[in-house]
């Protein structure tokens, strides 16, 4: 340019021209220009300012790195692939490009061996604030390119809200570098971007984008998939949550679904009362049935009522009732006597209100402590004419039948201790227990046995 002379409008010859050297009009202006300046006149400029390179909101804002802090780190997937959320304190690096967690401080100089280190490129990665992925407070998440998640946590608000604002300027300044100014081969258009697979950028070749078609497709369906999931977990949540909200709200009543045939009447469980207005009896058939299928088979067996029966049996059995089905104890399949007796106890054991009700429990424990042996047997007598007729007449029935399993106690070898021992715990218990398990049990056993010797002279039976 030292031999070029600018003429003007009017054919006048000026002198050369003067150049003056490349000046940025700011620090962090970015904006670069070029004056033609006349060496004649400094005020008469014949160029006008040009700008050479792009405006300041397209050049990369370099983040300021934090050299080092603990927080609390916890990695909850690996490339998608979820897993186990453990928080550990981890010293933490931020570069422009990279998040480092290390175990200690001592390793940012030198990793020992074995120790645990975890880089974090931050091109691509997304990071939010979350509530929902940790029940701590002050909690972010990183999700990186790749499908890794982090959660990062720190007692004080002031210290993970810095680390955030970091952490993000330091994503956006990275993917502005290498998605906004894609590198371009010597005297060629070619382009060469760094990142030609991830999804958005499109300055890519045709030939970049069928080399790598593979991964750009798992990364596209990552970006689908795996960050809106993440997004959207709350509301899934809420979701359901308000669905079965809404379902036990307009559920169906317990009498609605038996009206409608869809939940049948039980025996086992149901109060004896309503079981016998059902029936329209005073005794349960199914108890009658059982003492009936014991008097005919089992009054010799030894330990009636004290040897357990087959539990699968037993449930089978008590299946089979519940469902209003014919009922045989005389099938081969009840053979063993053992599983009537265990299916008569568990019936009296599932009762709403045991056989002898709440409200007589204390009642019949003072009646017991009585001293005089006439007196306690008035007593007694009294009280078990005063239950309702269903609890009266099963108690009845039952100690008869009782009463003559001890007339075979040579055979089967039960006393009255014995049958005491398994159905006093069996046919009372207090509504409240105080703690006086071991004491109630005691006088549970002592009624049952106390009813069972003067059974004749409580309910008039006739000696046979």
């Amino acid at each position: 340019m030292a031999g070029t002379r600018i003429t003007n409008l009017q054919g006048t010859t000026k002198q050369p021209a003067l150049i003056q050297p490349l000046q940025r009009s700011g620090p962090g202006q970015g904006a670069v220009q070029m004056r033609i300046k006349s060496s004649q006149s400094s005020g008469e400029r014949l160029s006008q300012s040009k700008s050479m390179v792009l405006q300041e909101s397209d050049l990369p804002q370099k983040p300021v790195d934090l050299k080092g802090e603990h927080l609390n780190v916890a990695k909850i997937s690996d490339n998608g692939k979820k897993q186990r959320k453990n928080w550990t304190t981890m010293w933490t690096v931020l570069t422009s490009e990279q998040l480092l967690f290390y175990k200690d401080r001592q390793q940012e100089t030198g990793p020992k061996p074995g120790g645990k280190t975890d880089v974090v490129q931050l091109y691509g990665s997304v990071t939010e604030w979350t509530s929902e992925k940790s029940s701590r407070k002050n909690v972010f998440q990183i999700t990186t390119n790749t499908g890794s998640e982090y959660l990062i946590q720190a007692d004080s608000y002031s210290t993970v809200s810095k680390w955030f604002e970091a952490i993000r300027k330091a994503i956006e300044s990275s993917t502005k570098v290498d998605g906004g100014f894609p590198l371009r081969r010597s005297n060629s258009t070619d382009y060469l971007p760094k990142h030609s697979s991830l999804p958005g950028y499109s300055s890519a070749s045709t030939t970049d984008k069928q080399r790598n078609p593979v991964h750009r497709r798992s990364i596209n369906m990552f970006s689908s998939s795996k960050l809106k999931h993440s997004a959207s977990d709350s509301s899934d949540k809420n979701g359901v949550k308000n669905r079965l909200k809404k379902f036990i709200i307009r559920r169906p009543s317990m009498k609605t679904l038996q009206e409608k045939g869809l939940i049948k009447d039980r025996v086992f469980g149901c109060h004896l009362s309503t079981l016998c207005k059902r029936e329209g009896t005073t005794v349960p058939k199914f108890v009658q049935i059982c003492l009936d299928a014991v008097d005919k088979r089992g009054l010799e067996v030894d330990g009636i009522y004290r040897v357990s029966g087959n539990l699968a049996t037993i449930q089978k059995l008590r299946f089979i009732v519940d469902e209003e089905e014919d009922l045989d104890l005389d099938h081969s399949q009840w053979e063993d006597i053992h599983v009537v007796t265990g299916a008569l106890k568990m019936f009296f054991r599932e009762l709403p209100e045991p056989l002898f009700p709440f409200r007589f429990f204390q009642p019949f424990v003072e009646a017991i402590k009585i001293k005089e042996t006439k007196h306690k047997i008035q007593t007694v007598k009294k009280l078990i004419q005063d239950l309702p007729k269903p609890n009266h007449d099963t108690i009845r029935l039952l100690f008869s039948h009782l009463h003559r399993v001890l007339d075979f106690s040579r055979k089967n070898l039960m006393s009255t201790q014995g049958i005491g021992i398994v159905f006093g715990p069996t046919l009372l218990w207090p509504e409240m227990d105080a703690g006086n398990m071991a004491v109630n049990m005691v006088y549970q056993n002592q009624i049952v046995e106390f009813i069972l010797i003067e059974s004749q002279s409580i309910f008039n039976l006739d000696r046979k």
